[in-house]
């Protein structure tokens, strides 16, 4: 607990607020600021474009990769940062379609999160070649992996329920009959142990604004496994996946490794920012923040479910077989949201009816996870969300 409570004070958090949406948008690290202020004045200032070679900002990308491929049970070199998690699945798709000519199916389920079916199906339809997209249940997923599929394509944790896919069995039932098997850790990375090492998953994306904390917009990164790389032909051909970019050759040649998967330049100072926020994990045993995860979001939904009998809970009941995050259905989900929201808890909505909270162990306390359960019992009972304010609709929700 001594060890969370340090962790806690590396964050700028409002006072006042219980801020329980950290599965969005992770809170600001203190050291950011101070690392985007160096890297402006002290990097960018005084430097100019000197600072790709005195700063090593090319070299930024692939540093990243590889303190996040430590969360994920990635080896070194084999995890890229660049780019949007959109831009990464789309990598990913091309890729693993172009290595499994003949096959038309890349399966996925309709707990994925949207965009990532957007990307795959808008990809599927640009090809023009008879690919498809299909979508079934989660729980459905390994009766549908055939030989005809080329990539199955899941994202690890459910964005609305936390509901967690199991990685290693829906790998091996992937590769058993030829396929590619693609994993999303957009809700993962950060949250609980990933071990892609272990699991043999050929290809991971992900975001870092979420658990890893490193800022809206934030870029993605993409994890490729070492035996697979020589054999991807990045689709998205951009000059920095070039072999030798200053060489500004007409052709393109793929770059050596992971360095083929980086599409455009680099975001240095969103990069700083991240690299700062990164160092909240150093030490970090991810075992130790899952356990200190569970007892969290335990806590929460016993203490909801003792005090209110209005809303039903959407997560799985087991909490191993949820990431770290809790969510509710309550028939005025988006109203009771904005009405905790005003008293300065903060989750957020899932349409159509799915509250969503999100524990992070490196700030979350259990003082806050009694005041969150006990105003949103509150709210419910007594009505309070039945404001007109509370009802009209955000930009975001």
């Amino acid at each position: 607990m001594s060890t969370f409570q340090s962790r806690r004070d590396l964050f700028d958090l409002p006072e006042g607020i219980t801020y329980l949406d950290g599965n969005s948008l992770g809170p600001l690290p203190k050291a950011a600021v101070e690392r985007a202020r160096q890297t402006m004045a002290d990097q960018w200032g005084p430097m100019l474009i000197t600072g790709w070679n005195k700063a090593k900002w090319m070299e930024l990308p692939g540093r990243l990769g590889d303190r996040i491929g430590k969360l994920i049970g990635a080896p070194a070199g084999s995890t890229m940062v660049g780019d949007t998690l959109s831009i990464k699945v789309y990598q990913a798709v091309a890729s693993a379609v172009e290595m499994r000519p003949g096959r038309k199916i890349v399966l996925s389920d309709n707990g994925n999160f949207p965009s990532d079916l957007y990307m795959a199906d808008g990809l599927l339809k640009s090809l023009g070649q008879g690919h498809e997209l299909k979508v079934v249940d989660p729980e459905a997923v390994a009766d549908h992996i055939t030989e005809d599929v080329a990539a199955v394509m899941l994202t690890h944790v459910d964005y609305r329920t936390g509901r967690v896919h199991d990685m290693k069995a829906i790998t091996d039932k992937a590769h058993a009959v030829g396929a590619l098997m693609i994993w999303d850790l957009a809700h993962s990375a950060g949250a609980l142990p990933v071990d892609l090492t272990g699991c043999n998953a050929d290809i991971a994306v992900g975001c870092t604004y979420k658990y890893l904390n490193g800022g809206p917009g934030a870029p993605g990164f993409i994890y490729v496994r070492p035996e697979l790389i020589d054999q991807v032909r990045p689709a998205l051909s951009g000059w920095l996946g070039h072999q030798a970019p200053f060489a500004f050759d007409l052709d393109y040649r793929p770059g050596e490794g992971i360095n083929r998967m980086r599409v455009g330049t680099p975001p240095v100072i969103q990069m700083a920012v991240l690299d700062a926020a990164l160092d909240a994990f150093d030490g970090v045993d991810m075992h130790d923040v899952r356990a200190r995860s569970i007892e969290l979001s335990e806590q929460f939904i016993s203490e909801v479910e003792a005090g209110c009998k209005d809303v039903e809970l959407a997560s799985p009941r087991d909490p191993n077989a949820r990431g770290s995050q809790v969510s509710f259905r309550f028939h005025e989900g988006y109203a009771g949201m904005q009405a905790l929201i005003a008293r300065g808890i903060i989750g957020d909505f899932r349409a159509p009816d799915i509250m969503r909270f999100g524990f992070c162990p490196l700030y979350n306390t259990s003082d806050e996870v009694s005041h969150a359960a006990s105003a949103l019992c509150e709210i419910i009972a007594t009505g309070e969300w039945d404001k007109p304010e509370f009802k009209a609709r955000k930009a975001v929700t």
